[in-house]
């Protein structure tokens, strides 16, 4: 899967930036994934947790753990060359997107 600068190889769960290998913990895999699969789409914070931890995300009260793992996301991203793709949308969530 190719998208702008980044490069996903799913059966191997890798990340290329700018041919270059970046590390990501498996839950910024999915979350990155997701997105891809969502770009130039709008998707809910609840979507977002749901497609991530399914049926455990009734237990959390907050979302703070999405808002760490779309911030170290978009830092590895950037660090490497990357832009930043993932936009807020307030008060919605999130839209993946190169504008």
């Amino acid at each position: 899967i190719i998208f702008e600068k980044l490069t996903l190889i799913p059966d191997k769960q890798e990340v290329f930036v700018k041919g270059k290998n970046m590390d990501l913990t498996k839950k910024e895999y999915d979350l990155l994934l997701f997105f891809i699969s969502n770009k130039n789409r709008v998707v809910t914070k609840e979507s977002i947790a749901e497609h991530l931890w399914g049926d455990e995300m009734d237990m959390a009260d907050s979302f703070d753990f999405i808002y760490s793992h779309i911030k170290n996301l978009r830092k590895k991203i950037t660090n490497m060359g990357g832009n930043n793709y993932i936009k807020a949308v307030y008060g919605i969530g999130y839209k993946f997107s190169a504008e």
